[in-house]
C-alpha cells in the first residue's frame, strides 16, 4: 500500500529531507513511503487470488482508501 499522491507523507519528508538531503544525495527529487504485506492464500487461480486480496483489504479496512492505494505486486504459484 502506498499513499495517494495528494496525502502528505511525513515518513517520506523526514527521510529526504533528514537522511538524504543531508548525505548529499541532491539528485533525489521525491521520496514516497508505503506499507507491504505479504499474504499466503489458496485460490483457483491468480485472478481470484487477486480479487480475494482486494475484497479482504476492503472489508477488513487494511488500508484506507482515502489515503492510500493497493497494489498487487506480485502473484505466484505454490510449488507443490
Amino acid at each position: 500500500m502506498t499513499l495517494k499522491s495528494a496525502a502528505r507523507d511525513p515518513v517520506a519528508d523526514t527521510i529526504q529531507r533528514d537522511l538524504i538531503a543531508k548525505k548529499g544525495y541532491d539528485m533525489v527529487s521525491h521520496v514516497r513511503s508505503g506499507q507491504y504485506l505479504k499474504i499466503s492464500l489458496q485460490a483457483e487461480d491468480k485472478d481470484s487470488a487477486k480479487d480475494i486480496i482486494v475484497q479482504m483489504c476492503n472489508d477488513l479496512r487494511i488500508y484506507n482508501p482515502v489515503t492510500q492505494k493497493l497494489n498487487i505486486l506480485n502473484v505466484t504459484e505454490a510449488n507443490q
